[in-house]
């Protein structure tokens, strides 16, 4: 009876034990997770890599857009608002005509700019 008992006890408990590491399967999702690591680091470095080579240009172009702000703003108020104007047209010649819609109000002028008082010393 004691052989019995240990003859089915001994299948039972290796069926039961859990596989040695080596016969574990490598989890799929661990290969796809580290494929999406390399992935981002890549895209990672690569936008660093542009904007490393774009920076000057970007700064360039915000001291250009400061230098036309006043500019921009006496032509703003010699628009107003946009919606008081047609569609453009181009004519032959190439000419491009904004049209002010007739019922849209006159714009005031901007007021000038004070003068200095006195003498300037350069």
């Amino acid at each position: 009876m004691k052989h019995l008992v240990l003859a089915l006890a001994l299948p039972l408990a290796l069926f039961a034990a859990p596989p040695s590491p080596a016969q574990t399967l490598p989890d799929p999702r661990a290969e796809e997770d580290e494929g999406f690591d390399l992935m981002q680091e890549g895209a990672k470095l690569l936008f660093r890599g542009l904007m490393r080579e774009m920076e000057p240009a970007l700064d360039e172009m915000g001291k250009a857009l400061s230098d036309m702000e006043p500019a921009v703003q006496d032509l703003m108020a010699l628009v107003d608002d946009l919606r008081n104007y047609d569609a453009p047209r181009r004519l032959d010649n190439g000419d491009i005509l904004i049209p002010r819609r007739k019922d849209a109000p006159v714009p005031q002028p901007p007021a000038p700019l004070p003068q200095p008082q006195g003498e300037i010393e350069l």
